[in-house]
């Protein structure tokens, strides 16, 4: 059932979302939650009432027994056009479990051509139920289908409304205005940056996309640096993966002040290679295509300050995008080569499509001297290792600082966007070392590349700064199985745990 609903949908639009008081419809179509072992109680026993029973016939006929994440969309039954039952399982009710059935509802609604969907949630425990149950459907139902052209005569499937029957609808609604549909603005323009093919998005659309999102966002502003001010700086390792590209690099940084005047920032720091073939160290054809999503992390730390100045997060947050494209040319640099980086610092380059954690180490370094942040989390589609440790389940962790690494860890749980935290050995200090510099760049180090990967990164952080890094290589781009609130394609990974870390870590003042 669940794969049915997770195909490819033709149309572009998605429906409105709204919200009204809890009642049952006596028809159209409408989508009911039931419990482990389907229970005839609340919305679902109020609905087979209308259908004279139909409903829970259907419901024995099938063998539905209400497991979490389960489906069964039954049309016409008695006066209703169709009815979608969302099984939740035996768990208690949450945010995170309102959003899956607001994200299965909304993957529903992409493949249906009926003009208005009811949810119907008569629970009035949760506080604001109806905002997360709407996160939830925005997610699920995002599409990508600006390169697409509709067949004549297709149905027109996707569009119209998915209203809210909630207990709490005003309040519901506020909450969704105020704070949560920022998150899932920040989540869709992550998604959007990372769909985009490479001939569209490169590093000075990128910040063109960018500055279009915040305008009119108030607390915000943007720099962004070119070449010569990237050389004016020494930053030659950003400059280095750039340099084989026609497309030059840039370090796009966009700074949210919602905090206190004298309140030290938390940074987000995303590798953007807007593609990457490797570069000299040639990738394989296969698979080559997705390339385009390695600038991941550069737009989810760039959805994430968006999301956060939208809701108007009490934080100052700092979002650096290092924006390169990693190709072969005649002017690519090579593996041999070494870079001296803006912190003074040299790496030999053992391999050229080790070039995430070359943009980032000039990014890193530039914000620790500019704004001094207190926190500095990176965000990288950084390796193939994290993917064979961890598969698609959850992104790789890495950090020194035990408070910032508990309070992610429960950042993830919390979104969903689950981390596993990997180590950073004192060993892994000597798979770097270099007869002619001051490090490897690590791409040919063979064992535990991940890890590896992290230490030269945590190398370029200063003393007294609290880092992570997370390497998403696995969550950003989902084939299959997919999730309630991820369809097939860019995920958006990062925005709602760095989100989630931010409101429950740093707004409280918990975070060190």
């Amino acid at each position: 059932m669940l794969a049915a609903l997770c195909l490819a949908a033709p149309a572009a639009a998605q429906r409105t979302l709204d919200f009204a008081p809890y009642a049952v419809p006596t028809e159209g179509a409408v989508a009911v939650t039931v419990r482990q072992g389907a229970p005839l109680e609340g919305a679902f026993a109020e609905v087979d009432r209308a259908s004279n029973g139909a409903l829970q016939r259907a419901v024995a006929a099938a063998g539905f027994l209400g497991d979490r994440g389960v489906v069964l969309n039954l049309p016409g039954v008695g006066p209703y056009r169709q009815v979608l039952l969302v099984g939740v399982g035996s768990d208690a009710p949450s945010a995170r479990l309102l959003e899956d059935v607001g994200g299965l509802v909304g993957q529903w609604g992409v493949l249906s051509a009926v003009p208005k969907i009811e949810l119907l949630w008569p629970d009035a425990t949760l506080p604001a139920a109806g905002a997360h149950l709407a996160l939830g459907a925005s997610l699920g139902q995002y599409t990508f289908r600006t390169y697409r052209n509709a067949k004549p005569g297709a149905p027109v499937l996707g569009q119209g409304e998915l209203v809210l029957r909630v207990a709490d609808a005003d309040a519901s609604r506020r909450a969704w205005d105020a704070d949560w549909s920022a998150v899932a603005a920040g989540v869709r323009f992550s998604r959007d940056l990372v769909t985009e093919p490479a001939n569209t998005i490169y590093p000075e659309s990128f910040v063109e996309r960018t500055r279009a999102a915040f305008a009119g966002v108030p607390n915000v502003s943007i720099e962004v640096l070119d070449v010569p001010a990237m050389q004016k700086l020494g930053m030659n390792s950003i400059l280095h993966v750039g340099q084989g590209s026609q497309r030059p690099p840039r370090l796009l940084v966009v700074r949210y002040r919602g905090g206190a005047r004298d309140e030290a920032p938390v940074a987000f720091v995303g590798k953007g290679i807007t593609f990457d073939s490797g570069g000299i160290s040639l990738k394989d054809a296969a698979n080559m295509w997705r390339m385009k999503y390695d600038m991941t992390g550069a737009a989810s730390v760039t959805g994430t300050v968006l999301s956060l100045a939208k809701r108007g997060a009490k934080v100052n947050a700092i979002a650096v995008a290092a924006l390169a494209e990693n190709m072969p040319s005649g002017t690519a640099g090579r593996p041999g080569d070494v870079v001296r980086t803006m912190s003074g610092k040299t790496y030999e380059i053992m391999s050229t499509d080790a070039e995430g954690r070359m943009v980032l180490v000039d990014a890193i370094w530039f914000v620790q001297e500019r704004d001094r942040p207190r926190v500095v989390v990176d965000v990288a589609t950084l390796t193939g290792s994290q993917v064979t440790a961890l598969g698609d389940e959850y992104a790789g962790l890495f950090s020194r600082d035990e408070a910032l690494a508990a309070d992610l860890l429960a950042a993830g749980t919390a979104s969903g966007e689950d981390v596993w935290r990997l180590p950073l050995h004192p060993s892994y200090a000597k798979d770097l070392e270099s007869p002619i510099a001051d490090l490897r760049n690590g791409g040919s180090t063979p064992g535990a590349g991940a890890s590896v990967g992290a230490f030269f990164i945590g190398s370029w952080i200063q003393e007294g700064v609290a880092w992570a890094h997370l390497d998403i290589a696995s969550m950003a781009w989902r084939e299959a199985p997919v999730l309630p609130t991820v369809p097939l394609g860019a995920t958006g990974y990062g925005v709602r745990l760095l989100d989630r870390y931010v409101r429950d870590h740093v707004e409280t003042g918990a975070a060190r």
